[in-house]
């Protein structure tokens, strides 16, 4: 049997009709709601990881044929299995990190991008010219932009901070509460590892920050000077 008939098959004993329905209400799939028809199988990101490992060695084309299905755990597994081979392989790396942006319009739930863009696009553009992620960030499409910052994590953990003050700057007006999380998150993530080169960015911008983006930035934050933050004292 081929590979991808036995991950199918794999993938049906997999399902969980009740989680399923959890999830298609967690991740905002009724009409006009950012995950608007997205359907679940109800199979947790613990099981989704094992079934990658297991297909890793599907074909490209395979893996694209999951990537492009209507099923989230699908398109997630499909995600899971390219950060996989990626990491395991240097000598695949620009065939998938190309693959990767070529398919984006499928990368399309929060989950999605948070579980691979750093790991993939990030990872290929440490040490690159990065004007790729400035593209993303002007793009219309919600998730090209949550990629753009999300990806940046990559380059946090490494202490580079400048990309990742240049895309929250681009998405400082985004309209998209996603969006609003996803960059404060990621200078929350900065100002753990220096918390002065995350002040000095909100001194200068949290007046007119989104109260989201604020809020998740300043999160960790003592109480009182959280406070100061929310009420523009500072």
């Amino acid at each position: 049997m081929p590979q991808l008939a036995n991950f199918r098959s794999d993938i049906e004993k997999a399902t969980n009709p009740e989680k399923a329905k959890l999830l298609q209400c967690f991740f905002k799939t009724g009409k006009g709601e950012y995950g608007e028809g997205d359907i679940f199988l109800g199979i947790t990101v613990p099981e989704s990881r094992k079934l990658a490992i297991k297909y890793k060695d599907l074909p490209l084309k395979d893996t694209e044929s999951l990537l492009k299905s209507k099923i989230h755990e699908e398109r997630l597994i499909a995600l899971l299995i390219l950060v996989h081979n990626y990491e395991k392989n240097s000598e695949t790396r620009d065939k998938i990190f190309n693959f990767y942006l070529k398919n984006t319009e499928y990368i399309n739930n929060w989950d999605l991008v948070d579980l691979s863009s750093h790991q993939i696009v990030g990872n290929y553009l440490s040490g690159r010219n990065r004007y790729i992620l400035h593209k993303l960030a002007k793009s219309d499409n919600l998730w090209e932009k949550r990629i753009s910052i999300i990806s940046t994590a990559y380059f946090i953990k490494k202490d580079d901070f400048s990309e990742t003050l240049k895309i929250a700057t681009i998405l400082l007006k985004d309209k998209h509460d996603l969006i609003h999380k996803a960059v404060g998150w990621m200078l929350r993530e900065v100002g753990k590892r220096d918390l002065k080169t995350e002040e000095s960015f909100l001194k200068k911008n949290y007046k007119k920050m989104p109260r989201t983006m604020l809020r998740y930035a300043i999160e960790k934050f003592p109480e009182s000077k959280r406070l100061r933050y929310l009420k523009g004292e500072i």
